[in-house]
């Protein structure tokens, strides 16, 4: 759904700003507000592992109402991709660790600052700065997963961000005033940072490459790795057996599954790719195909 509205206002700002005009725009823009005050209000109540797969019943819903309200046909094997998402979905929801109790914002700073968290945290700053000055400048507008690589490891920082932030607000309005931390504003220049440092990477990827290319990609990556900052951060795995970790990952890994096979077919009708209904950024001039690859090297390739 995110991806959605998203890309309806890349594609708009382009002619201008009419779709100010438009009601249907402002109930999306309404409607995706509201959700990510929601997502934001599950992080403070369910461990990360549990709410991050779990954003895979967006990509349902928008299947669903893309079928209803913009009449696209949905393929045989995209009902099966959905079937799969709910079938991941469920597994991890029933064997999801127990929260974790904190009492206090410093709590949440300890385990923040322990070394193994800490040793992530400077291999993600690393990363990005590595990206953000390498290889977004050369390789930016030609490989999809430059974008996206900001977009989810500055992610997995923003959710552990967000996640300790609304445990402080959840704290202050029981009554044990938060606010007066400094760990807590830490958290908020942190959340404010990686926020808007991950919708910038993000919009550069839906403008420049196919939404049904970055969706799944990005879904996958963003979640593996929060997961894992989790993992590291609040040990969700020490309150579990090895049984119930497995079953969450063959959860996960059937969530993948249904993802990749909804988009993979979304513009299939009666088996074939519809070519008709696929859209790109790039223009001619740029050289470049539906997936982001210089055509130039395709035909050279061809050619050799």
């Amino acid at each position: 759904m995110h991806m959605m509205v998203l890309q309806l206002w890349l594609e708009e700002s382009v002619g201008g700003y009419s779709y100010l005009y438009e009601p249907l725009w402002w109930v999306g823009m309404i409607t995706m507000v509201v959700g990510e005050i929601a997502n934001f209000a599950a992080y403070v109540f369910a461990p990360a592992i549990l709410v991050t797969p779990l954003g895979a019943l967006s990509i349902i819903i928008s299947a669903a109402l893309a079928h209803i309200i913009l009449r696209e046909k949905l393929h045989i094997f995209g009902v099966l991709g959905c079937i799969l998402c709910v079938v991941g979905s469920t597994t991890i929801v029933l064997h999801a660790p127990p929260e974790r109790e904190i009492e206090s914002v410093k709590e949440v700073w300890d385990l923040a600052t322990e070394p193994a968290f800490l040793l992530y945290a400077a291999s993600v700053i690393a990363a990005v700065f590595t990206l953000v000055v390498h290889f977004v400048p050369q390789y930016g507008q030609t490989h999809v997963m430059v974008y996206i690589g900001v977009c989810s490891l500055v992610g997995s920082l923003s959710v552990m961000s967000v996640k300790a932030l609304g445990i402080a607000l959840k704290l202050t309005f029981s009554g044990m005033n938060q606010l007066i931390y400094p760990q807590t504003w830490v958290f908020i220049m942190v959340v404010g940072t990686c926020v808007i440092t991950q919708m910038n990477y993000l919009n550069k990827a839906l403008d420049t490459f196919n939404t049904a290319v970055v969706s799944p990609i990005y879904y996958v990556m963003f979640t593996s790795l929060t997961i894992l900052a989790s993992v590291i951060m609040f040990k969700d795995w020490d309150r579990q057996n090895p049984t119930q970790i497995v079953t969450e990952m063959c959860g996960f890994v059937t969530i993948l599954g249904g993802t990749f096979l909804l988009h993979r077919t979304k513009d299939m009708v009666d088996g074939s790719p519809s070519l008709s209904s696929r859209h790109s950024k790039l223009t001619e001039d740029d050289n470049f195909d539906l997936e982001g690859i210089p055509l130039r090297s395709a035909e050279s390739l061809r050619s050799s």
